[in-house]
């Protein structure tokens, strides 16, 4: 395919692609507020990774690793990747996009969270996620799905 996923740099132009997608909201408002007050530069440690299709960012998504001791999806409690706004702009959908982001998430070799939009929940199953298997009181109004690495097996407390 010739794209590849790259850590997208957090600048005006980045902020600029970000407007087209859905997803956009008080994340990026925060990074452009940051950005006109000066306080950063094209180093700040950006969560967003994405795609480009020529110059055109075509799809992104926001990557956190989250330590374990904030674990409260899995058992026994493990270092872990979220995935947030995981989005391919609607001229880019079914090409792939999308699983090559998720793919590069699960590079890390960690588990892998993620909370999906309800018409996305087809495109997690095929990813190979699967509904967190725990009390529904811990259960806080999300309906994540997880996935895990070759050799670490989803446990039961």
């Amino acid at each position: 395919m010739g794209t590849k996923v790259e850590k997208l740099k957090i600048n005006f132009k980045t902020l600029e692609e970000f407007k087209k997608f859905k997803e956009y909201g008080l994340q990026e408002l925060s990074m452009v507020e940051d950005l006109e007050a000066n306080m950063v530069d094209n180093d700040i440690d950006s969560p967003f990774y994405g795609i480009y299709f020529g110059d055109k960012l075509v799809a992104r998504m926001s990557l956190y690793q989250i330590d374990a001791k904030f674990d409260r999806y899995f058992y026994p409690p493990q270092n872990y990747v979220e995935i947030w706004k995981l989005e391919v702009l609607p001229d880019y959908q079914g090409r792939g996009y999308g699983k090559q982001l998720v793919e590069f998430a699960k590079s890390f070799g960690l588990p892998i969270k993620t909370n999906p939009r309800v018409q996305s929940r087809d495109f997690w199953e095929r990813m190979g996620f699967t509904s967190v298997d725990y009390d529904m009181e811990r259960d806080r109004g999300e309906n994540p799905l997880v996935w895990y690495p070759e050799g670490v097996e989803a446990q039961h407390s």
